[in-house]
């Protein structure tokens, strides 16, 4: 191995080579500002490719929730219910909004929201009068939540749900895409996410008008006038045309990038599935995770190591390795706020995951060589850790 080995990010950028015409076109043409051609292709074509009747193209994954609440009407003194096991973006626009989030656990077989502890809160909600004004699921690293059981808690009692599948863009449900089983659907293009416009997001439904109003609320609520007038209050939200064109050409390539997440996947699993104590994150029967990250989980008894051990070791060889979300309910951001586990004895699915998982370099563009040198410096450590505990 070299003394500087070269560093292996968990999930960088990966350019295709064709988004440069796309930008090229867009300064050519002098569409540089916000809005634009690229912008209504992109949004037509992601659209086409989720199977849904429109998209809106903005700024950012969060952009997209803030809307989504905004458009169900979601007010100071509301209730939210959310994914605890996730990022910190999934739940911040609760907050923008004045509501207040509710946590809902994890279940074993996704790692996303437990059936079993919406089903308890929304009988508390019930009880009290206080149902949630909408429920925000998030799909886990590509692997999508149990949308139909979630739904049919949800539809009877008229809650919608907003499907945040900011990293499952490519993954697929019971054959329909990941991020279109609830009422509006929510796609990142970070400079981690599966394609990436740098930065960006999108908004998804079947709710056309909706999504009319989206864009309204995206372009500063401008009124229709001769001069700048505004009835209400909106948002800087909408994505440039150049980086629309960057999305174009990345869409061209996602069942290729997912392809390519899969293998490195299945490679992970073919070295390491077999040691004891590592479980790697499953996939839920009929549907197909685009495996954005490669997590798994690490039992220190069996393996004397910890997801500490793996991301040190692996960051002495210039490697990057994450552990797992830490809980919302355990953010100091969010102390207060109620947590519903998974089972009625208290055991918290997400918290037992936060403390032994480990998510592993998972980029599309990462050589079979690179990750060779990935699985050898996690067994060194298995076996280091092995021999000092005998």
């Amino acid at each position: 191995m070299a003394a500087n080995p070269s560093k292996i990010y968990l999930s960088p950028p990966h350019m295709s080579g064709k988004e440069l015409s796309y930008i090229h076109d867009a300064f050519d043409t002098n569409w540089i500002a916000p809005l634009g051609p690229h912008v209504d292709a992109f949004e037509r074509e992601l659209a086409a490719y989720a199977g849904v009747r429109d998209a809106a193209a903005l700024s950012s994954g969060t952009a997209a929730i803030h809307l989504a609440l905004r458009l169900l009407n979601v007010k100071a003194g509301d209730t939210v219910f959310c994914s605890t096991l996730t990022f910190v973006a999934s739940a911040n626009p609760i907050v923008y909004m004045g509501a207040t989030p509710v946590f809902i656990d994890s279940e074993p077989q996704t790692w996303n929201m437990s059936p079993q502890a919406l089903a308890h809160a929304l009988q508390d909600a019930e009880s009290k009068g206080r149902l949630p004004k909408a429920v925000i699921v998030v799909n886990l690293y590509g692997q999508s939540a149990r949308m139909d059981e979630i739904n049919a808690l949800c539809e009877p009692l008229g809650i919608p749900v907003i499907e945040d599948a900011a990293e499952s863009l490519g993954s697929t449900y019971k054959g329909k895409a990941s991020g279109t089983l609830g009422h509006f659907g929510v796609y990142s293009f970070n400079g981690n996410k599966i394609i990436t416009t740098s930065g960006g997001g999108m908004l998804v439904s079947n709710d056309a008008e909706a999504l009319k109003q989206a864009r309204f609320f995206a372009t500063q609520a401008r009124d229709q006038a001769p001069h700048y007038q505004h009835s209400e209050t909106g948002y800087n939200y909408r994505l440039s045309n150049v980086l629309a064109g960057i999305g174009r050409a990345q869409l061209e390539v996602l069942d290729e990038r997912v392809a390519a997440r899969r293998a490195v996947f299945r490679r992970y699993y073919e070295e390491l599935s077999h040691v004891p104590g590592l479980q790697f994150m499953p996939e839920l029967e009929a549907t197909r995770s685009n495996r954005w990250l490669t997590a798994l989980t690490i039992d220190e008894q069996e393996t004397g190591t910890g997801p500490s051990d793996w991301i040190e070791a692996l960051a002495e060889q210039n490697i990057e390795a994450r552990p797992v979300w830490k809980p919302l309910h355990l953010q100091p951001l969010f102390e207060a706020v109620t947590f519903y586990p998974h089972s009625s004895g208290g055991e918290s699915v997400s918290e037992q995951l936060f403390r032994t998982g480990i998510c592993l370099p998972s980029g599309s563009q990462m050589t079979e060589e690179e990750q060779e040198r990935i699985i050898d410096c996690i067994k060194q450590c298995l076996h280091q850790k092995k021999r000092l505990t005998v």
